[in-house]
């Protein structure tokens, strides 16, 4: 992944049109972006075209990238997920249903795999979530994986959206702790 300062040039010589420069940035963060949007909608041909938009937008919005407020690449990230949320969405698919108890969560969760690389080893993250709260963990799995609003969960849940928040960012921790001790 290239540094910040070679990610705010491309940005800038993007916003000034420059082709090549937007080439030079999918070369540089396609992969990571696709990875991404693949682990939210599961669906290589679907991440496909959302990735296309992605760039687009990219190429649309790069003017208005602002150095201060985060690094280039968060910035992509969060158009490229927000996009893939926005496709989920559109097609209403939330095919996480409730659990039974003695069910496979593990089943709901995307592979991580996307052909390319390893990113996450499945069976460290089995383990972690296993140790989590089973409606914090449905929670996380919600969405991080199935891209449901801190709004949505608190509907679903019947909860404030503080309370979401906060199992969230619990969860998010102990899996962080989990997944760094079994590393």
């Amino acid at each position: 992944m290239p540094d910040d300062d070679l990610l705010q040039a491309r940005l800038t010589a993007i916003a000034g049109g420059d082709q090549a420069a937007l080439k030079a940035l999918y070369d540089e963060t396609g992969a990571k972006l696709f990875g991404l949007v693949l682990r939210i909608l599961r669906n290589r041909e679907a991440a496909e075209d959302v990735l296309q938009d992605v760039y687009l937008r990219i190429w649309q919005n790069a003017g208005a990238y602002v150095p201060t407020a985060g690094r280039p690449i968060t910035w992509m990230c969060a158009i490229a997920r927000n996009r893939a949320i926005d496709v989920v969405r559109a097609r209403k698919e939330t095919t996480l249903t409730d659990l039974v108890d003695g069910e496979d969560w593990m089943n709901q969760v995307p592979d991580p795999h996307d052909g390319e690389s390893d990113i996450l080893d499945r069976g460290a993250l089995a383990l972690c979530l296993g140790r989590v709260d089973a409606m914090h963990r449905q929670c996380l799995v919600l969405a991080y994986c199935e891209g449901f609003s801190r709004e949505e969960l608190a509907a679903r849940f019947e909860r404030p959206v503080n309370t979401i928040k906060t199992w969230l960012h619990r969860g998010l921790a102990n899996l962080r702790s989990c997944l760094d001790a079994n590393a």
